[in-house]
């Protein structure tokens, strides 16, 4: 059936489009786009060649299509322009796309030649939605774009049918990838619009990012807040499912490999389905050859005969089991890319806490080039996972099914439910036995061989041997005889930990965020060290209160900077500007210290500083402040409880705290 649809899909499309040859053409456009954006932006340094050639003057800057690290503008744009590349990056994965013939050793470095091609294709998206000039850039990306979706849906709409899925193969695997296209194609024309008012003056140019966003300023407010102020009220959904946190922005590296990996699984899972019908189906013209060769050369006794109805009851089982494990790897694989979005914010909240204790020791302190590198190393890996770990997945769930089908399900339909149940007793009453053996050998240790409790109220009895003369030499016996039984025991754990470990390490396969290596062995992993490059670039980049420090140091070079414009030295009001920056760096530390009282005692004071705080008759900053929180704890006892005005943060306010 799918051969047929395949040659019909050939006849019909020969005067169709090539979307291979369309790629490879593609490229002249994008690098002209890509000319054209590097001609506007300015260079920072000039070179020689600058003036040797007037016509530069600092023209034909880098372009970039997109930050991976710190911008979190457009990050909605960005995943669907990844959505539009998923088409191409799933090319990339089944390792069929080879842009020209060359020997085996080189293939390597024509899957990289292949990979830049597609780069390349694609590198108009990212840098028309990046670049500063907005309206060159909505111009170029929304012609750029419109042909894509010409192409991709005259493509789709001429020669609709393929070698997998048949009839219509192109309309129901193009069409994540052309959705995203036209998104993106409505994306420019906003862009476009929004900069011809704009230019009308009907609306205001958007100033440059922030270094301090909104919602880090929010999350710094909240470190600073009472912890009773911090507890907020959870639905249902929250507490059972997911906990949405306002004050978490995911970069858009995370959201275009969540997207891709979603689009492709989508992806994987329609063509397993398709493939799997196909083998099912060929086994079904074997089986019916097989019937048929029993009938006509009367081969009734023979051994063929009775291979026949196995073959036909396997087919049957095997196909509902393929189906059934479809669904759930599926579920599973998008489960797990949902997961690894809340481990990358739990774990990069942790480490913006200073909290490494949920890392192996050893990767606490990991190199700066692998960090760096696990950036551009991360989205691609991932992909790759997910999409291997789909296909493994599947195929353990398969071979579990296919053994719960044989051993529960198809007995009970041939009535040897009985026979089944005795057999399921047995094997349920051995591991019984087993367990039971095991947890006697507890309580006996428990009841018998441990101490009493130190306190009532322990929990637990400490880890003593009772040294009473009888139960000691008691204990000694049951090490003895226990000893033999334990080394038969040891043979079925050991089977057991291999079963345990083959199987969580299957299907873990996906999960980047976990090793599936021991302790000690995590190193050999290259996914899991990738993970742990990955955060710590991005906690290194990104974190909150190191972007608010660094903030606060910009905007009081900047105050600086304008008061030394602003005023002469001579001026008078220079001394205040001096003096209610000393008071405002003196009402910091009391603050700091009002909250952090622990301080005081570590804090280095200069011994000229004491004889002076000492010999002027004033009572040191410590002093002040160790006195205003004793008398801050005892009006909290009082019911009087003192809390400064909360603290305004944002991009365009000063994130220090204020006093009434």
């Amino acid at each position: 059936m799918i051969v047929e649809d395949a040659s019909a899909a050939n006849q019909t499309c020969e005067n169709g489009i090539s979307m291979d040859l369309f790629l490879h053409l593609s490229l002249v456009p994008a690098l002209f786009i890509m000319a054209v954006l590097s001609y506007l932006q300015r260079r920072v340094r000039q070179t020689a060649l600058d003036s040797k050639i007037p016509a530069l003057s600092g023209h034909f800057g880098i372009v970039v299509p997109l930050d991976l690290i710190t911008s979190l503008s457009n990050r909605w744009s960005y995943g669907f322009a990844f959505g539009a590349v998923s088409s191409s990056v799933m090319l990339l994965f089944s390792e069929s796309y080879l842009p020209f013939q060359v020997p085996a050793w080189a293939i390597a470095i024509v899957y990289l030649v292949g990979a830049l091609e597609v780069g390349l294709a694609y590198f108009p998206f990212f840098a028309c939605l990046s670049t500063p000039f907005r309206a060159a850039g909505a111009v170029l990306g929304f012609l750029y774009t419109l042909v894509w979706v010409l192409v991709t849906l005259w493509d789709t709409v001429t020669c609709p049918a393929g070698n997998i899925l048949g009839r219509f193969q192109k309309p129901v695997l193009q069409w994540p990838c052309i959705l995203c296209l036209v998104f993106l194609l409505g994306r420019f024309v906003h862009m476009l619009v929004k900069a011809v008012r704009i230019h009308l003056g009907l609306e205001r140019a958007e100033g440059q990012e922030q270094l301090l966003q909104s919602h880090q300023a929010q999350y710094i407010q909240t470190l600073l807040s009472r912890p009773s102020q911090r507890r907020m009220e959870l639905n249902w959904f929250q507490r059972k499912v997911y906990t949405w946190d306002p004050h978490f922005k995911f970069p858009n590296r995370m959201i275009g490999t969540s997207i891709i990996s979603l689009i492709g699984l989508y992806i994987m899972t329609v063509a397993d389905y398709s493939l799997s019908d196909y083998a099912f189906d060929s086994l079904d013209v074997l089986k019916d050859s097989l019937e048929d060769l029993v009938i006509s050369c009367n081969l009734t006794d023979h051994s063929i005969a009775a291979l026949v109805p196995q073959l036909k009851e396997f087919t049957r089982v095997a196909r509902g089991a393929w189906l059934a494990t479809t669904i759930f790897a599926s579920l599973t694989s998008v489960s797990y890319t949902f997961h690894v979005l809340a481990c990358y914010r739990k774990h990069l909240k942790r480490l913006w806490a200073g909290q490494k204790h949920f890392l192996p020791e050893k990767f606490h302190h990991p190199s700066p080039a692998v960090s760096v590198a696990a950036i551009a190393k991360y989205s691609g890996w991932q992909i790759a996972f997910m999409m291997w770990g789909f296909l493994i997945i599947h195929f353990v769930q398969f071979l579990f099914a296919l053994l719960i089908a044989y051993l529960v399900v198809v007995p009970l339909q041939h009535g040897n439910g009985l026979a089944m149940l005795s057999n399921l007793g047995f094997i349920i009453l051995t591991v019984g036995v087993v367990m039971g053996m095991v947890a006697l050998q507890l309580v006996l240790v428990q009841k018998f061989f441990l101490q009493d409790k130190i306190s009532p109220t322990d929990k637990q009895k400490p880890l003593a041997l009772n040294n009473r003369y009888e139960f000691r030499r008691a204990f000694h016996n049951f090490n003895y005889f226990f000893f033999f039984y334990n080394v038969i025991m040891g043979l079925s754990n050991c089977i057991l930990r291999l079963l345990t470990s083959c199987v969580l390490g299957t299907w873990l396969i996906s999960r980047i965020d976990r090793t599936i290596m021991q302790r000690g062995y995590e190193s050999l992993d290259p996914g899991y060290s990738t993970w742990i490059g990955m955060i710590f670039a991005d906690h290194y980049h990104s974190n909150p209160v190191l972007i608010c420090f660094c903030n606060l140091l910009l905007e009081e070079r900047l105050q600086k900077e304008r008061a030394a414009i602003t005023y002469s030295p001579s001026n008078s009001s220079a001394a205040v500007s001096v003096e209610g920056s000393r008071a405002t760096r003196r009402w910091l530390l009391l603050y700091t210290l009002l909250k952090n009282p622990q301080l005081i005692l570590q804090r280095k004071r200069l011994a000229s500083t004491s004889a002076h705080d000492d010999s002027s008759g004033r009572a040191p900053l410590e002093t002040i402040a160790l006195a205003c929180v004793l008398a801050l704890q005892r009006s909290r006892v009082q019911g009087e409880a003192d809390t400064p005005a909360p603290i305004k943060g944002g991009p365009d306010t000063d994130a220090r705290p204020t006093a009434d």
